[in-house]
């Protein structure tokens, strides 16, 4: 009979006999997961016994065990470790007891919680509970042996233990258990001074790297965070003897994702060498480490794959009206994204006309367009923009096109501007002029090519500006303070730019200086929360706009909990429309590196009653899901295209842009329907302008640099990519001011393999791609639409009518047998001239009639079948079944030369040829090729790498080791002669040109190779 209650057992708690109280104490504990409601009312008495002294120490740990258990069915977990931690041998019992699993793992976990928030604490006054440290070594011990050394680092390192991870390694010299640690540190919201002492702890574990080394990235990555050039000149001069390959990648590596201020740093502590061989491997270092050579290669990888479909832009022009500056700012961004990085100005010098209507601020944006077409083309730049920039004399063009040339030149030289002498020009350009609109110009240019650059002289021009109170250029002033100071951390410059925040009356100034700010604090954390707390707590709605996006660039990348949470707070109680949509917005530059966590946790925001708030949430999606093709995130953005608000499917259009770039109609299925969404928008003329704008940059956005970039926020080892989230900040200011969005190129990052040999130089070879090319194709081009031609419909025969002419043949056929003719001859004719008569059927009337056939041709009647030629032949049992062409089946991979685009999720599908005479000094990627059971999965089916998978070690600039560095090898050549375009034909538009400036260079578009010889298939002309 089972029992009812545990009354009889209580009771014997009360005994003054201490084997009664023992026999209690043993016999409740079984009891406890039916009858803790019931033992509850009698813990008072189970303290007791365990503080008795009269009891052995084994019957007190069981009543301490016994009093744990009851409060952990209470939820007082607290309590339960207490009594835990004195349980002794009666706990580390009741950890192997079968049914007790679920309280021993909450016990611990709480344990394990309270040991760390010790540990952790700034100051540590009060000891640790020596049962409590040894309850953890425990779980140290346990985890080591069993082989979850994961585990145990993951307890090390946030519990401040840094010892443990000593132990683990030197127990099992596994470097990818380093990257573990490191990984886990940079990717979660530990404090800065910590952060820095494990990274300096982990880079001497790190053995010195060699060719081949799996760590490459990791080092990199640790190296770049530090951005410690006294641990990094070490590195070079141990490579440079024997490794020069090495020592190049690792350059390379450094300019994907360092800082323009650690750049230099280190380009001038490399020493000059000893000998004349390394005086020239650290004249390499230094010219790769200026950051012009990655450029420069990759230019050349986006001229030689330029694939823009020049009749979407055909299409577009059509579509929106000129006369309109709102469409043609649009199409002037549209046509800046896709054709960024390429040089290729065609379809400007085809559309001289229609860029001739662009008048004040839309002539501004249509100028710095050049700077988006260009980008990265520093040594020509002045050349290029020579016909707008300003002149030395006084009779200027005009002041919009002025403005636009000097934030072009910035936009060219976007974060390297300081080293050729550019932020001296445009701060002598906005010294020189008193024009608000060149100033503007100048303000953002300098802004953008001095980022991160920290220099004084720069940040003292443009505060002078600011205080000129222009509504114009002192917004551009405000943005391009912070720019100057980017990620600085200085107290004096932000209570400076706040303090004239208070003071000026312009909205826009306030808001130039609040975003500002924002970027002062970038990547700074703990260090940012004092600002971020005042911030939000200002009245100014603008400023408590600045202060979302202070914590969003403060914690960006960290997936922190405490700013999400702050950020979700703002964006469903803050007063301000603007600040909900700007706090939805920001929390992609928190969770960029996670984006699979990004729609769920927008998704209900996306179904805010509230218009911002939900497109607050289609820039969220779009900013953190750039380029993963995420199912779940277009599948919440599709139907926010059909939204009854404006500004919402605005929002939408861009975002899938976004999120859709470098898929193919194989990868995702909805890359063809959101291609005709673009196309039916644009054309749509009752549409709202606001949703042609969005679906324009929409278009521009999905095929990006030729088709060959996709937007990223982190570089390719999975650092933070500076200058990307700079530029998408300021891209989602174009809510008020259009030619912001301009800086969206500053996120866009070629993707392809580029293999150098040691001489530096563009070999000729092949890599493998193991996975069927459909999936990472181009997209195909555009059709032209085709003229609608009305069908010949054939004639409608009535019933009665064929009935009457089938009496007709069978009388006439009768009659001739009574006449003994024969009719089989007849017959054949007859069902032949038939035949012809329904392929005549639906001629045209009034067309010529059919040629006579000639011989061999179809329609010849053989002489020895006596049947057409061209018509099914007749066998015994009736017409015999046309063969079927069966379509070839796809290939499983597919062989790439050198300079070839490779998509970051193709990444790990990339093999070199084992055979082959070029291998690459480091792994083209670590991420495994996908596996059909994973949960996670994107567009098509495929599967979802994170973010930190798809980009680590992956493609760029690979440095070759020469197999047969005997034999000669066979370079690429990139040398497109620049052809020169009359400045007269840009003047006739209404813009002057730079005394002594004859022309502007821009690189010609190559011309097609003239087709092959080919026959034509007649006999399957249909």
């Amino acid at each position: 009979m089972p029992q009812t209650s545990a009354a009889g057992v209580l009771a014997l708690l009360s005994e003054t006999e201490d084997i009664l109280r023992q026999y209690a104490i043993r016999a409740l504990l079984p009891l406890v997961p039916q009858f803790w409601a019931e033992i509850s009312e009698h813990i008072e008495a189970i303290e007791t016994l365990y503080e008795s002294t009269e009891l052995s120490k084994e019957y007190r740990d069981s009543a301490a065990l016994l009093a744990s258990k009851v409060y952990y069915y209470l939820g007082e977990y607290d309590e339960a470790l207490s009594f835990a931690l004195g349980a002794g041998t009666a706990f580390e019992a009741e950890s192997r007891a079968s049914g007790s699993e679920e309280y021993v793992e909450t016990v611990v976990s709480k344990a394990i919680d309270r040991y760390i928030e010790s540990r952790s604490s700034d100051t540590m006054k009060e000891p640790i509970d020596p049962r409590l440290q040894d309850i953890i070594e425990g779980i140290f011990k346990r985890c080591i042996e069993h082989g979850e050394h994961k585990q145990a680092l993951g307890i090390a390192l946030e519990s401040h233990r840094l010892d443990v991870i000593k132990h683990i390694f030197d127990l099992t010299s596994d470097t990818e258990l380093i990257s573990y640690v490191m990984e886990a540190v940079l990717n979660t919201g530990f404090k800065l001074s910590y952060r820095d002492e494990v990274l300096n702890f982990l880079l001497p574990l790190f053995p010195r790297p060699t060719a081949h080394s799996p760590y490459i990235y990791t080092l990199t990555r640790l190296l770049v965070t530090l951005s410690n050039v006294s641990l990094t000149i070490p590195l070079f001069t141990s490579l440079v003897t024997n490794e020069k390959l090495l020592a190049y990648q690792f350059a390379f590596d450094f300019v994907e994702g360092g800082s323009q201020e650690f750049l230099e740093a280190l380009r001038g502590e490399l020493p000059n060498g000893q000998n004349e061989a390394e005086q020239v491997i650290y004249a390499n270092l230094r010219q790769i480490l200026s950051g012009e050579e990655s450029i420069k290669l990759y230019l050349d990888f986006l001229k030689k794959n330029n694939k823009v479909d020049m009749l979407i832009l055909k299409s577009t022009k059509e579509s929106l009206e000129a006369r309109s500056s709102v469409y043609h700012t649009a199409l002037t961004l549209q046509n800046a994204y896709m054709h960024s990085g390429t040089a290729s100005d065609l379809f400007l010098r085809q559309n001289l006309e229609w860029l001739g209507r662009a008048s004040n601020w839309s002539k501004f944006s249509a100028t710095a367009a050049l700077g988006v077409i260009h980008k990265g083309h520093f040594e020509e730049s002045m050349v290029l923009l020579g016909p707008y920039l300003p002149g030395s004399d006084a009779t200027a063009a005009s002041p919009y096109s002025e403005g636009g040339a000097l934030y072009a030149l910035g936009i060219i030289n976007a974060g390297m501007g300081s080293a050729r002498n550019v932020e001296s020009y445009l701060r002598d350009k906005l010294k020189a002029s008193n024009n608000e609109v060149v100033q503007h110009g100048a303000c953002l240019g300098l802004g953008v090519a001095g980022m991160a650059s920290q220099s004084h002289d720069a940040y003292e021009d443009l505060k002078a500006t600011l205080y000129t109170d222009s509504a114009v250029a002192s917004e551009a002033a405000g943005y391009a303070m912070g720019l100057i100071k980017l990620g600085s951390a200085s107290r004096e410059c932000s209570d400076e730019m706040l303090l004239y925040a208070h003071e000026t009356q312009h909205e826009k100034i306030i808001r130039g200086l609040a975003i500002g700010v924002a970027f002062i604090y970038y990547g700074r954390q703990e260090q940012a929360d004092a600002i971020v707390a005042k911030l939000l707590a200002e009245k100014d709605p603008i400023l408590r706009y600045g202060g979302v996006y202070t914590l969003a660039l403060a914690y960006a990348g960290t997936s922190d909990n405490d700013a999400v949470r702050k950020l979700l707070h703002v964006a469903v109680s803050d007063t301000s429309d603007d600040v909900r949509r700007a706090a939805v917005t920001a929390l992609a530059f928190l969770l960029f590196k996670n984006p699979g966590q990004v729609p769920r946790i927008v998704q209900l925001l996306s179904e805010s009653y509230n218009p911002h708030v939900r497109c607050g949430a289609t820039l969220a999606l779009g900013i953190a899901c750039a380029g993963t093709g995420l199912q779940d995130a277009v599948e919440i953005l599709e139907p926010m295209t059909k939204d009854p608000v404006d500004f919402v499917r605005q929002g939408a259009f861009v975002a899938l842009g976004m999120i859709l770039v470098q898929q193919s109609e194989a990868s995702s299925p909805f890359m063809s329907p959101i291609r005709t969404l673009y196309s039916k928008t644009v054309a749509d003329k009752h549409e709202d302008p606001m949703a042609r704008f969005g679906a324009a940059l929409g278009q521009g956005l999905i095929d990006a640099g030729g088709r060959n970039v996709t937007i990223s926020l982190q570089s390719r080892a999975g650092s933070r990519n500076m200058s990307a989230i700079v530029g998408m900040v300021l891209f989602c200011q174009f809510w008020y001011w259009y030619p912001l969005a301009h800086c969206a190129c500053l996120a866009f990052e070629p993707t392809g393999i580029i293999g150098l040999n040691e001489d530096l130089k563009p070999p000729k070879f092949d890599f493998i791609s193991n996975a069927r090319p459909s999936l990472y194709a181009y997209p195909p081009t555009a059709k032209p639409p085709t003229k609608e031609t009305v069908e010949k419909v054939a004639t409608a025969v009535l019933s009665t009518t064929a009935k009457a002419k089938a009496r007709e043949k069978t009388k006439e056929k009768e009659k001739a047998a009574v006449e003994g003719e024969a009719m089989d001859t007849d017959d054949k004719v007859e069902k032949k001239t038939d035949g012809e008569d329904v392929a005549m059927r639906d001629e045209p009337a009034g067309s010529a009639p059919l040629p006579a056939p000639t011989a061999g041709k179809p329609g010849d009647i053989s002489p020895i079948s006596g049947s057409m030629s061209g018509l099914q032949e007749t066998g015994p049992s009736g017409p015999t079944a046309p063969t079927k062409r069966r379509q070839p089946a796809e290939p499983l991979s597919e062989t790439l030369p050198n300079f070839s685009r490779v998509t970051p999720s193709q990444l790990a599908y990339i093999t070199f040829p084992a055979e082959g005479r070029y291998q690459p000094i480091r792994p083209v990627a670590t991420a495994s090729p996908a596996r059909s059971g994973s949960k996670s999965r994107s567009a098509g089916g495929k599967v979802a790498l994170s973010s930190s998978e798809r980009y680590a070690g992956g493609g760029g600039i690979l440095l070759l080791v020469d197999q047969r560095s005997g034999e000669p090898s066979e370079l690429l050549d990139f040398n497109p002669e620049p052809r020169a375009i009359p400045v007269e034909q840009a003047s006739a538009q209404g813009v002057a040109a730079a005394p002594g400036v004859t022309g502007m260079q821009v690189d010609d578009v190559p011309e097609a190779d003239p087709p092959e010889p080919f026959e034509y298939p007649f006999d399957n002309d249909t």
